[in-house]
C-alpha cells in the first residue's frame, strides 16, 4: 500500500506545480487588442512622420541615416579653439587659425585689411564651445557683419555703415 500512496502523492504534487506554472504564464487578452489598435491608428494617420531611416550598429545601437546639422550647414559646426600664444597675433591670424579644418577660407579685400591687422584681444585666445558662425562674429566684433559664400566656402566681413557713421559723428570737424 505504501508505493501506491507515493505515486498518488507524487501525481498530486506534480498537478499542483503544473497548475501554478500555467497560472503564472497566463496573460490577460483584453488589454492586447486595445494597445495594438491604438498603435495601428497612430501609424495610419501619417506613416511618413514616424519613419526614420536607421541602421543597426551592434546589439543596442541604432544610428539615423541622415547627416548632422553641422554636416549640412558647415557654419553650424561646433568649434572650441585655443589660439597659440604669440606676442604679435592679429585678428587675421586668429581667424585663419579658427578656420583650419572647417572647410572655409578667408577672403581678402582692402576693406577688411584694417580688421585683419588689429591686435588679437586676450579674450579671444580661447573661444567655444560655440558654432563657427558665432565664433567668427565674436572675433570680428560688432562693427563687422559676417558674410559667408557657401558656394566658394569663403568667409568675408563687411563693415556696418551705422557703426562707421556713428564713429565719425563723434569726431569734431
Amino acid at each position: 500500500m505504501q508505493p501506491k500512496r507515493n505515486i498518488t502523492r507524487l501525481t498530486f504534487l506534480t498537478m499542483i506545480m503544473l497548475s501554478m506554472l500555467t497560472a503564472c504564464a497566463m496573460s490577460d487578452k483584453k488589454d492586447s487588442p486595445a494597445v495594438s489598435a491604438t498603435i495601428a491608428t497612430d501609424s495610419e494617420t501619417n506613416p511618413a512622420e514616424y519613419l526614420v531611416p536607421v541602421v543597426r550598429y551592434g546589439r543596442y545601437t541604432l544610428a539615423e541615416l541622415r547627416p548632422d546639422v553641422a554636416q549640412r550647414d558647415l557654419s553650424q559646426q561646433v568649434v572650441e579653439v585655443t589660439m597659440p600664444v604669440q606676442l604679435s597675433a592679429t585678428v587675421g591670424d586668429g581667424i585663419r587659425y579658427l578656420l583650419q579644418r572647417t572647410g572655409f577660407s578667408l577672403c581678402h579685400s582692402d576693406e577688411v585689411a584694417a580688421l585683419y591687422a588689429l591686435p588679437l584681444p586676450a579674450a579671444h585666445l580661447h573661444l567655444g564651445p560655440e558654432t563657427l558662425r558665432d565664433a567668427l562674429q565674436t572675433m570680428a566684433g560688432p562693427a563687422w557683419q559676417l558674410t559667408l559664400d557657401e558656394a566658394m566656402r569663403q568667409v568675408c566681413f563687411v563693415r556696418l555703415p551705422e557703426v562707421t557713421s556713428s564713429a565719425n559723428a563723434g569726431v569734431a570737424p
